[in-house]
């Protein structure tokens, strides 16, 4: 685990990397972001952004999504994965925001979380970008960044990276962090091919040493 200074590097240091870090789904308003957040679980930023390019065009307000038969929004995002789901769940969440919330996406988390297919990180987006309320919502980006890094703990659960990224980063810093990590995580330390040898964290990074040693020992032996 990384000390509270060596912690505070990192940040800066993703800061520099990225200081235009932002959330890459294109939206014109909160609604079409939790639409958008929704489409995007399990699924690329812009496969979802190539598909609501039309979608939000057909579909302006919750009432258009529950005017089509479920099997017409289907087709109209068909190439997302786990898009019959997503369809069920969207005119469901759709409907809910119409007879509970006045059609008015809630800018509570938790009563965010009452909606179909919203989970705390969707939520956690909406509030955060939507309306500005400080969140750290942790995707598949944010949660390998923070266990490599020595942020928390390899086997700790998405909501224990959560609380720990809560404690351990100031509470204005939360939403910018949030962004930052996700592009240091999805433009630098991929997933499959993390650019260890070019990067700035490399002598804090656990994850990053011990790749740096197998590649060297690799090449080792190859001589």
């Amino acid at each position: 685990m990384l000390t509270k200074q060596q912690i505070r590097y990192c940040l800066d240091e993703m800061a520099k990397m990225f200081p235009d870090a932002h959330c890459e789904l294109l939206h014109r308003n909160p609604f079409e972001l939790l639409i958008a957040v929704v489409l995007s679980a399990q699924c690329t930023d812009a496969l979802v952004n190539k598909v609501t390019k039309r979608l939000f065009e057909k579909y302006r307000t919750p009432h258009d999504y529950i005017a089509v038969p479920l099997e017409e929004l289907e087709q109209d995002i068909r190439s997302i994965g786990l898009y019959r789901n997503k369809a069920r769940n969207i005119q469901k969440l759709c409907a809910m925001l119409i007879d509970k919330y006045n059609g008015e996406v809630p800018r509570d988390r938790d009563e965010l979380m009452k909606l179909p297919g919203v989970g705390r990180k969707t939520a956690n987006v909406v509030v955060s970008v939507a309306f500005g309320v400080p969140a750290i919502a942790v995707d598949t980006h944010v949660e390998r960044v923070s266990k490599r890094l020595g942020f928390c703990r390899w086997d700790d659960s998405v909501l224990e990276v959560e609380k720990t990224l809560m404690k351990i980063i100031p509470k204005e810093e939360w939403s910018i962090t949030h962004h930052r990590m996700i592009f240091f995580g999805r433009y630098h330390c991929k997933a499959q091919s993390p650019q260890c040898p070019s990067c700035p964290l490399l002598h804090l990074c656990r994850e990053g040493k011990k790749r740096m040693r197998k590649r060297e020992e690799k090449a080792a032996n190859q001589k």
